[in-house]
């Protein structure tokens, strides 16, 4: 097998925007049409922000099958799979996996819902990866995490931990201590899935205290209003 040009690969989980199918929870407030908008935004922010990431192979793992022509178009300069398996760890495990067989010697996989996450920290995950951890973590506020990086496949900590509740994190790193696996905690941050997140996300960008997502943050600034909640 041809050794990869870069040492890291860096997957994004995506699914290609439709009314009613992406960002469901974020309607109400958003009307559907919205919510897909949004989410869209947030997509490109997140590919913008992989762009800056040196030394990386980029990667989108992606839905519905079908979506690989869009994804094409939206990101050309990506590598692109589909995201395959019954549910999320098993999706996650897989696109770490394939990668991590094509000789990639860190792979992370991080969400495509926290648009206003800092380069830095996707930095610090492939840099800690390198000096030694095994694991790579950056948890949310909401009990989640937003990214992991391994450096051999652990599949436990993905199919062993039931996705979306509070305790994905806490419950991903206690699987991490039974391996003897030395983990790697980021500063936590917050993805945009729920009524709450979102008025954090447009408190932040309308008091100015958001510089980057220049996707997110213009359709925050043209298309929601300040009693946006009251009119989803």
């Amino acid at each position: 097998m041809k050794r990869p040009e870069v040492p890291n690969a860096l997957i994004v989980v995506a699914k290609q925007p439709a009314p009613g199918r992406t960002k469901t929870r974020l309607s109400p407030p958003l009307r559907p049409e919205q919510a897909s908008l949004l989410y869209e935004c947030f997509l490109n922010d997140t590919l913008d922000l992989i762009r800056q990431v040196e030394q990386v192979q980029p990667v989108v793992a992606f839905l519905p099958a079908g979506a690989e022509a869009y994804f094409q178009q939206l990101a050309s300069d990506f590598d692109l799979i589909q995201q395959v398996g019954s549910d999320l760890g098993a999706r996650l495990d897989n696109a770490i996996s394939s990668y991590l067989s094509r000789g990639y010697q860190r792979v992370v996989i991080m969400n495509s819902d926290s648009p206003t996450l800092p380069a830095t920290h996707l930095t610090e995950a492939f840099g800690s990866l390198e000096a030694g951890v095994d694991v790579v973590l950056g948890p949310c506020d909401d009990g989640g995490y937003y990214l992991i990086g391994v450096k051999q496949p652990i599949p436990r900590l993905l199919h062993e931990v039931q996705m979306s509740t509070p305790t994905v994190a806490v419950d991903t790193i206690a699987l991490a201590v039974e391996e003897n696996l030395k983990v790697h905690l980021l500063q936590p941050w917050y993805d945009v899935d729920d009524a709450a997140s979102l008025t954090r996300l447009a408190e932040e960008v309308k008091n100015g205290n958001v510089q980057t997502a220049t996707h997110t943050r213009r359709f925050i600034l043209n298309h929601l209003t300040e009693d946006w909640m009251k009119e989803g």
